[in-house]
């Protein structure tokens, strides 16, 4: 019929709100499009926010979040199958994806009846909101902080904002940002006004940074490739084990005085560390009482130790073991063995050696800020990474990688990993890679820099994020009478 306009096919509100999501992820680390991060999210959040009610909101939102973390945590499929040994249960982290769509979800639903039927609000009050749930994504027993969007920024100077307000304040900075390009759609600019001056102040923040001064030292950091979770390790002895962790420091030298630094678990008996080079900083396990811990060795005896302190979720700590446990006996049965979670540390403790107070972390705690502010807080000059990420697979390994490099930034600290199957590197206070091993196995002596400062976000911590999230929702607040 004549005067009827053609229609235009659409895709489902569910599958758009998906490819939203994706299209943030592919703004996050390990990729180099994190300046675009800001739009992504803009789009994202002129979708959800155009929901007809609050139910269509937090359900846009529910997809979008879950499309986000399928696409920048798909790795964790794999890592499920490989740790119950039964690739078919990696479709567990389908359910983990959903989990996580809900939390924004829930977020959305309240951000919208705040918010009532004006859109400008809901998107503000999202934005806050945002940045809320990523700081309780650091909290409480579930807590994962994948993805978090101020990593996306790791590629550009304005990173370097960290050490006034941690990953947070760069989180803010981006979500403030994609509401104000949301506000300037709807022909209003002065919110974007003020973001475009707060990106030019960061950009010249970042550019303006130096590297720290202080006493150069050195020490051994090594990358191994023990598959852990073969059916061979399955028969190997902890001599085995240590003589494999052994095997890339036969490559380099050892100078007598150096520091060396040993993944986590390498020791894992406690009667194995006199067979350690001298002494360093060795990853050790002990079954009882179960432990992961970090030990100062200074060739005679141990010294200092610190726990672990965030164990790895679905891998080292199963949450709701009691309350689900049917559901949990299930697993065991299918994968063959108990889940016993290990317990957390209590206390982070500093690891004095040779005159240089070091603060080491373990694995999955490099992904938490206040583990690293804690201990510099403590005392640490240098920040020591040790860590087995063959428990990641694909992105993951690089993803844990970059995200350790914000701690240097933040506390203004060389960074030193010395890993199972990831990078092995040293990290100046820039959060630059000086030397880096990402492949093969091997040994390498590097340089560092002993420091002493102290940053605004070792003293404030993420007061500043919050606070500007505080001010993203009053702003919401403030639009709830616009359309």
């Amino acid at each position: 019929m004549r005067g009827v306009p053609p229609r235009t096919a659409r895709l489902p509100d569910a599958l758009t709100c998906l490819v939203l999501g994706a299209a943030l992820a592919l703004t996050l680390p390990p990729l180099q499009t994190g300046a675009l991060s800001a739009v992504a999210l803009a789009a994202l959040l002129w979708h959800v926010a155009h929901g007809r009610d609050t139910r269509q909101v937090a359900g846009r939102m529910f997809w979008a979040a879950s499309g986000l973390c399928a696409v920048h945590l798909w790795w964790l499929s794999v890592f499920l199958g490989t740790l119950f040994q039964t690739p078919v249960l990696g479709l567990l982290a389908l359910a983990l994806f959903a989990l996580e769509g809900s939390f924004y979800a829930l977020m959305a639903l309240v951000a919208a009846r705040l918010a009532g039927s004006s859109v400008l609000a809901r998107v503000w009050l999202l934005a806050g909101g945002w940045v809320l749930l990523e700081a309780l994504r650091f909290l409480g027993p579930f807590a994962f902080p994948w993805p978090t969007l101020g990593y996306s920024l790791l590629p550009t100077p304005m990173i370097q904002i960290a050490d006034l307000g941690g990953v947070l304040l760069a989180s803010a900075l981006v979500t403030a940002t994609a509401a104000a390009l949301v506000t300037f759609w709807r022909h209003r600019a002065a919110p974007l006004w003020v973001m475009a001056v707060l990106w030019v102040a960061a950009l010249a923040y970042g550019v303006t940074r130096t590297a720290g001064e202080g006493p150069a030292r050195q020490a051994i950091v090594e990358r191994s490739t023990v598959d852990v979770f073969s059916k061979a390790a399955e028969n190997m002895s902890a001599q085995n084990f240590f003589d494999v962790y052994m095997r890339p420091l036969k490559q380099v030298p050892l100078p007598e005085g150096v520091p060396v630094f040993l993944p986590e678990t390498a020791v894992l008996d406690e009667s194995l560390l006199p067979q350690v080079p001298g002494p360093g900083i060795y990853g050790l396990y002990t079954p009882r009482p179960k432990g992961n811990k970090a030990v100062a060795w200074d060739g005679q005896q141990i010294t200092a130790q610190s726990d672990k302190a965030r164990p790895v979720p679905f891998g080292e700590f199963f949450p709701l073991h009691s309350t689900l446990r049917p559901v949990w006996r299930l697993i065991e049965n299918a994968v063959g063995f108990s889940l016993d979670s290990l317990p957390p540390a209590q206390t982070l403790n500093i690891l004095p050696l040779s005159g240089v107070n070091y603060g080491a972390y373990i694995c999955y705690d490099s992904v938490f800020p206040w583990v690293a502010r804690q201990l510099t807080n403590k005392g640490a000059n240098v920040l020591v990474n040790i860590s087995n990420d063959g428990w990641y697979a694909g992105w993951g390994v690089q993803q844990h990688f970059m995200m350790g490099r914000v701690r240097a930034i933040e506390n203004r600290r060389w960074v030193l990993r010395s890993v199972n199957q990831g990078i092995a590197a040293s990290i100046d206070d820039l959060g630059r890679p000086r030397r880096t091993l990402g492949r093969g196995e091997g040994a390498m002596q590097v340089s560092f820099r002993e420091l002493r400062g102290v940053t605004v976000y070792n003293r404030v911590g993420d007061f500043p994020a919050l606070l500007a999230a505080g001010l993203m929702l009053l702003l919401g607040f403030m639009y709830r009478r616009t359309v």
